[in-house]
């Protein structure tokens, strides 16, 4: 697969990578360790080398499972995880966020347990604490690079203000939030452009619209229990019938291009700027090797222009996260430093 640089900061990863959040949490029956571990290994083997986890996802147990499927390839792949959250390790409730230097360390040490690994190569804020200043927080990721325990600072879902300012204590090498054909925002909000000036690189998560964009799903879609998007407003059933217009554009392209709806959606993703890497996630093979494709899938101008002026066209209805959920995201950190 070709490969992709993360802004300026020349970490450089497969042009598509793997989001392994659906193999352990989040979208209702997980997988067991050794189907988890059977998928990861089937990724690198297709050229993958780009492997997004978080503490919180499990929680604890897909680091497990991240850590054992790429111990035999640790010289060849970037490990990707995250901070940010105040997990009880006895209850594993989440308590909310939690970025204070202290509860970083303690983070950082156990996810380096859990991968069995020497340093993190991507660390992760996953949601700004609107409590800590992010120069705290950035201050922090400083000394554990130096320390030789992390080799890169990224952030997930941060006010713009708050990224820029991230930036100056420790340069930022990647921002994860969510972008697709359905969720915009970072091409009006400031963190593009931020993107391009600061040499960082973009890596959309859910950049399938949550599996919406594959064109699998209809208003008559019944989501397992414990499928988290049963709290998205996105994915009523009145939402997904209007929102059913995206699909049916991607469905029109792909029949033109003998490819399907998510390769496309992948295609115009990577068409964007040439230091995005999105994280497409999925539990199954065949799912797994139709995302690989979509990096040898060349959209030309006219099939982008044509893309965008149809989907400027289509409304999406219903808000991208629960309520709970969409306060967490474009926060900015209080003042301060350390």
């Amino acid at each position: 697969m070709q490969a992709r640089r993360l802004g300026k900061s020349g970490l450089e990863v497969s042009a598509v990578g793997l989001g392994c959040m659906g193999i352990s949490a989040s979208y209702g029956t997980p997988l067991t360790k050794e189907e988890g571990v059977k998928l990861i290994r089937a990724a690198v083997e297709r050229g993958i080398s780009f492997f997004d986890t978080a503490e919180v996802y499990g929680p604890f147990t897909n680091e497990e499972v991240v850590g054992e499927a790429l111990a035999p390839f640790r010289d060849h792949v970037v490990i990707a995880t995250k901070f940010g959250f105040d997990i009880d390790f006895g209850t594993r409730e989440n308590r909310g966020t939690n970025s204070r230097p202290e509860h970083i360390r303690l983070a950082v040490q156990g996810s380096l347990k859990r991968l069995g690994i020497a340093a993190i190569d991507l660390l992760y804020q996953h949601r700004v604490d609107p409590d800590v200043p992010i120069e705290d927080v950035a201050g922090t990721v400083k000394k554990l690079i130096e320390e030789g325990k992390v080799k890169h600072f990224g952030m997930s879902e941060p006010g713009v203000q708050t990224l820029r300012r991230a930036h100056a204590v420790q340069p930022v090498t990647a921002l994860q939030n969510e972008y697709s054909l359905w969720t915009r925002g970072p091409e009006t909000n400031g963190i593009l452009e931020a993107c391009d000036e600061l040499g960082i690189g973009f890596v959309p998560y859910s950049p399938l619209g949550k599996g919406f964009l594959t064109g699998a799903m209809n208003k008559d879609t019944k989501l397992r229990e414990g499928d988290f998007r049963n709290t998205v407003p996105r994915f009523s059933p009145e939402a997904m019938q209007k929102n059913q217009a995206l699909v049916d554009l991607l469905k029109r392209i792909a029949d033109q291009k003998g490819a399907t709806p998510a390769q496309i959606a992948l295609s115009w993703l990577l068409a964007q700027r040439p230091y995005i890497v999105p994280i497409p996630g999925t539990t199954k093979l065949r799912r797994l090797e139709e995302n690989i494709g979509a990096a040898d899938l060349q959209l030309s101008e006219a099939d982008l222009r044509e893309i965008q002026n149809a989907a400027s066209q289509i409304q999406i209805v219903g808000e991208r996260y629960s309520p709970q959920q969409l306060a967490m995201v474009g926060r900015e950190a209080p003042v301060g430093g350390v």
